[in-house]
């Protein structure tokens, strides 16, 4: 029994606990996560940050700085305190008397009397077990959570990529706009074009002003985010961007088995598993106390001034009318009540499978559509639109038109990348472990405001 107990307080190791979470979630965890007073200080951090930042160092920043995280790995501690408790053995009671006689001649008497719970000892390797259920789920849950955070990082990061290249795309069609109104202006000043035209062509400018000054706010709102998610501030965010969003590849990777994988891998029925068998271990332990008697073992000694005389004894209680019969029966609606939601959980991964497998394909399908159709033909349509206004043979409406609908394709683009790269940090945090939304939270703003745009959702 001593073996075992010395088992079970070897499993409190923060070290192991850390080591099993990586293992676990697929995510590396700094040696001293829990040390640091302000991860943002560390020299690691400070390094990362001094270059462009990619969705690999968000990833790294996120689980060494956001403050949940941290926080759900030290709440490890509780369940570790708790195994830590349970392998200890009870206390022994100590009683001492002291007894003294009228007569000064007679001696002072004094008794010693121990008594130890033998029952509670028996019991305590089944309690270690319990913990240590309940300890590995506790694992599993913050596995999780590093799981969760490595996803938001590279989600958060990806809409703040794309909104660097919306505000790009705007300031291009500002500039773009800014020089048709200048080059309007002297021709109207020139007499060679109509007041309506010049109007228009400042209409638009200002339009577009009102929609730059709207993604650049986007912009900061999204930098914002991704700050709360990496746990950054003060000095640390003035980060730039490494590159704009990547194309996306030829073929996307989805695997053949993806609902066997995403069940296998899933932390949180891993986690529900270890629950339940804690339970299933308090059921045991609840009945194994019910029935057992209560055995206290005593020693006495007693010294009357002369001689001492030894003695040991017992004490049984015996469970004839309280055999934890409520307690017991507890634990068994609480096992299966977690069983019903472990059941209705494996079902809720699956449909969580195939939405992230459909949102994959439908947001690789729309971003090479823009990427290789759509974009292309709004810039073929925008030239030719441009080469018959030089000609005269279209007014300046058309061309107007033209450029949003050039613009908002490449907005839309932009926005089917971003999309796409978020689902496939979805589906890698699924066959890590750990369904997520797979939605973006952004404010997307359109250059056409007003305008139907051409190649839209």
């Amino acid at each position: 029994m001593l073996a075992l107990l010395g088992a079970g307080c070897a499993t409190t190791s923060i070290r192991a606990d850390l080591d099993r979470i990586e293992t676990i979630s697929g995510h590396a965890l700094p040696p001293d996560v829990l040390d640091r007073v302000d991860p943002v200080g560390d020299a690691r951090a400070r390094e990362i940050l001094r270059a462009p930042l990619d969705a690999d160092d968000a990833v790294r920043l996120a689980i060494a700085n956001h403050r949940e995280l941290r926080a759900a790995l030290r709440e490890l501690g509780i369940e570790r305190g708790r195994v830590l408790q349970a392998g200890l053995l009870p206390n022994p009671e100590i009683e001492i008397d002291l007894r003294s006689q009228d007569d000064p001649e007679q001696p002072l008497q004094v008794e010693l009397y121990a008594e130890f719970e033998l029952t509670h000892a028996l019991l305590t390797p089944m309690r270690v077990d319990v913990a240590s259920r309940e300890l590995d789920a506790a694992r599993f849950r913050a596995a999780g959570r590093v799981i969760e955070t490595a996803y938001l990082a590279r989600a958060t990061f990806y809409d703040a990529q794309a909104a660097e290249q919306r505000l790009a795309v705007a300031v291009r069609a500002l500039d773009a706009l800014a020089a048709a109104r200048d080059t309007a202006t002297m021709l109207f000043d020139a007499g060679n074009v109509p007041e309506l035209d010049l109007a228009t062509q400042i209409a638009a400018y200002e339009e577009a002003r009102a929609v730059t000054a709207e993604l650049e706010l986007a912009r900061a709102a999204s930098r914002e985010r991704l700050h709360r998610v990496l746990g950054l501030h003060g000095d640390a965010t003035e980060w730039t961007i490494a590159a704009p969003l990547d194309d996306v590849p030829e073929e996307s990777e989805i695997p053949d088995a993806l609902e066997r994988q995403a069940i296998e891998s899933s932390v949180e029925l891993a986690e529900t598993r270890m629950r339940l068998e804690a339970i299933a271990g308090r059921v045991g332990l609840s009945r194994t106390e019910g029935w057992l008697p209560d055995v206290t073992v005593d020693v006495h000694a007693e010294q009357d001034g002369q001689t001492w005389e030894m003695g040991g004894g017992a004490s049984i209680e015996l469970p004839l009318f309280d055999r934890n019969e409520g307690t017991t029966a507890a634990y068994e609606a609480e096992f299966d009540g977690l069983m019903e939601r472990y059941e209705g959980a494996a079902i809720d991964i699956r449909s969580a499978a195939r939405d992230a497998r459909n949102r994959l394909v439908s947001a690789h399908l729309r971003a090479k559509q823009y990427g290789t159709v759509i974009v292309p033909a709004r810039a073929r349509v925008f030239r030719q639109t441009l080469l018959q206004y030089n000609a005269m043979q279209v007014g300046v409406f058309e061309l107007v038109t033209a450029l949003r609908a050039q613009l908002a394709a490449e907005l839309s683009s932009i926005d089917a990348l971003r999309d796409y790269w978020t689902a496939r940090a979805a589906m890698e945090a699924l066959l890590r472990g750990r369904r997520v939304s797979g939605e973006v939270v952004s404010s997307s703003t359109g250059i056409g405001a007003g305008e139907q745009s051409a190649g839209g959702h």
